[in-house]
Parts: C-alpha cells; sequence; structure tokens
C-alpha cells in the first residue's frame, strides 16, 4: 500500500511534468529561430537577401558577363580588323537603397557596379584570314535597378515578413552621351508586342500584382527585337544582343543587330536597329541583354569604351 501512495504521490506527477516539458520543447522547437542559422535581423538585410536570391535578377549577371564568348564578325577596312569581340564584367560593389512607405511597402534603388575588359581579337594586317593580336580595354560601369517589397506578416523575424513583388527593367553603362537606347519594341510570336522607353520605370511581376508579367517563352520561340537608340557619330554601331545563359553561365549565345534605318537628327543620328533571337531548350529564368558600342570602339585600337546596356528577363517554358 505504501508503494501504491508514493507512485500517486510523487511519481505520477513527475511523469506528468516530464510529458509537459517535453511537448513544450517541442513547441519551442517550431517557434524559435535556431542559433546560428545566419538569417536577417533586420528589414534591410532581409529585402537585401531576397534581391540577392531572386531568379530574374540573378540571371541578367551571367549574361551581362560574356567571359567566353568571342563572337564571329567578319572582315572590316578599318585601321584594325577585328574578327571577334566579348567582354568580361566583374562585380565590384552593390547597394540597395531602401525607402520604407509606411508599414507594409519598400522601394529599393539597386546599384551594381562592374569592371569591365572588352576583348578585340584583330589583325593590323588587311590581308590577314586570322586575329593575331587581342586588344584589351578596361572600362567600368553602372547599372541600375528598381524594386517594389511588401509586407506580409508582422513576426520578430524579419525574412519572413517580406515579400518581393516587382522587379524593373536594368539599365547602365559607362553613362557616355554619345550613345543611348531610346526605345526597345519586342514582338513575341503570339501576336503580343512589348514596348519599353524608360526600363527602370518598366516593372515586372513578382507573384501576384498588377504589373506586367515576366515574358514567357516555348522552347524554339523566336523573338523580333526593335532597338532605336541616338548615336552621334555617323557610323554604323556595334550593337549586340547576349541571351539565353544560366546562373553557371552556360547555353550563352550572342548576335550582332542589323542596321535598318539612320537619321541625322540635332548633333547626332536616331538609328533603328533589329534583330531576331530564338530561346534554347532549356526551361528557366534567363534575360536578354542588348549592349550598344559606338563603332570605333571596336574599331580603332585607343578608342575608349562607351556603351550602353538594358536589359530584359524572360522565362523558357518545358
Amino acid at each position: 500500500m505504501k508503494t501504491k501512495q508514493f507512485i500517486k504521490r510523487f511519481l505520477i506527477p513527475l511523469l506528468l511534468l516530464a510529458v509537459l516539458a517535453f511537448f513544450a520543447g517541442c513547441q519551442d522547437e517550431m517557434t524559435v529561430e535556431p542559433a546560428g542559422t545566419g538569417e536577417p535581423t533586420t528589414d534591410q538585410g532581409a529585402l537585401e537577401k531576397l534581391a540577392d536570391q531572386d531568379s530574374s535578377i540573378i540571371s541578367f549577371e551571367a549574361n551581362y558577363n560574356e567571359d567566353g564568348l568571342m563572337d564571329f564578325l567578319g572582315k572590316t577596312t578599318e585601321a584594325i580588323y577585328p574578327f571577334r569581340v566579348g567582354h568580361k564584367m566583374r562585380l565590384v560593389s552593390k547597394n540597395l537603397n531602401i525607402e520604407f512607405v509606411g508599414d507594409s511597402i519598400a522601394y529599393g534603388r539597386l546599384t551594381k557596379t562592374f569592371e569591365g575588359v572588352l576583348f578585340i581579337a584583330a589583325s593590323y594586317d588587311s590581308t590577314s584570314s586570322e586575329p593575331d593580336t587581342v586588344i584589351e580595354k578596361a572600362f567600368t560601369s553602372a547599372i541600375t535597378r528598381n524594386l517594389i517589397f511588401k509586407k506580409i506578416a508582422h513576426t520578430d523575424f524579419p525574412h519572413r515578413n517580406w515579400k518581393l513583388v516587382a522587379i524593373s527593367l536594368v539599365e547602365g553603362g559607362t553613362q557616355s552621351p554619345n550613345i543611348d537606347i531610346t526605345k526597345l519594341t519586342i514582338f513575341l510570336s503570339n501576336g503580343d508586342t512589348i514596348v519599353i522607353e524608360s526600363p527602370n520605370e518598366y516593372f515586372l511581376r513578382r507573384g501576384d500584382g498588377w504589373w506586367r508579367r515576366i515574358p514567357m517563352l516555348f522552347r524554339g520561340e523566336s523573338v523580333l527585337l526593335r532597338v532605336e537608340l541616338f548615336s552621334a557619330y555617323e557610323e554604323e554601331d556595334f550593337v549586340t544582343l547576349t541571351y539565353g545563359a544560366n546562373r553557371d553561365g552556360r547555353h550563352r549565345a550572342k548576335k550582332l543587330f542589323e542596321l535598318v534605318s539612320s537619321t541625322p537628327a540635332g548633333d547626332g543620328f536616331e538609328k533603328v536597329y533589329e534583330q531576331t533571337f530564338t530561346t534554347h531548350q532549356f526551361p528557366g529564368h534567363y534575360h536578354a541583354v542588348i549592349n550598344a558600342l559606338p563603332r570605333q570602339v571596336i574599331y580603332d585600337d585607343a578608342a575608349p569604351v562607351e556603351n550602353e546596356a538594358w536589359g530584359i528577363p524572360y522565362f523558357v517554358h518545358r
């Protein structure tokens, strides 16, 4: 009898406490952030992480950097005779400037600065059929993109509270006034047309929202691009499209735009270029990046680099 009374008075309550403690511990594991996870502890850090992890944003750099890609240009009759041209870009700094509007919206201005090297495989011999020298030109380029974030929760953990809901297109370059893209028109195979005149003000939605959605393309779909630009130079500019690279830089392709028209305007010329590209068979997030450089940048070994770049993300369906 004494043994039964002891169990009732002491052992059973101790077992109940142990069970309650066990369930309390499980609940804590579900609600408390594990130590040492490296998750952001501020709203600024949370928004930076969202921008760094977004697939459509990430895909830009793999197509802006043409490392390992130098496309055939053909023979010229200029002072140097270029055969292949490509540029290698290295990200040296990035800054996300955030403006909070009330308690639910944040606007971000993302600026990335790159150090670039333009490689020109060329020959000084007009009769040469192969390049015998590689000209390297260093330059600095800054690109900008605007972001919109929405607060979706009010927990103690900032990285759970925010969602990236819209991104603008990319615009940047060397900031030269002598070359300026003014308009991009995209003709999709389904008959839709996309017209862009200010990339940083053209927003695409990341999820729900009233913004335009990221262009959805099928594998093997052809897209016509028309680029309008102002150039201070009468000669045909060097306007290219780099596209199709995944985040590892694979499947990258490059095409040279063809000049359609050139009209004198003020201190320069208004020009129209066109090119068609076809998506490859690999599904995923990609970027189409347009680079415009004056002709002498490519054909004169002493001319400094001047360029303007626009970028638009797209998604290839399975």
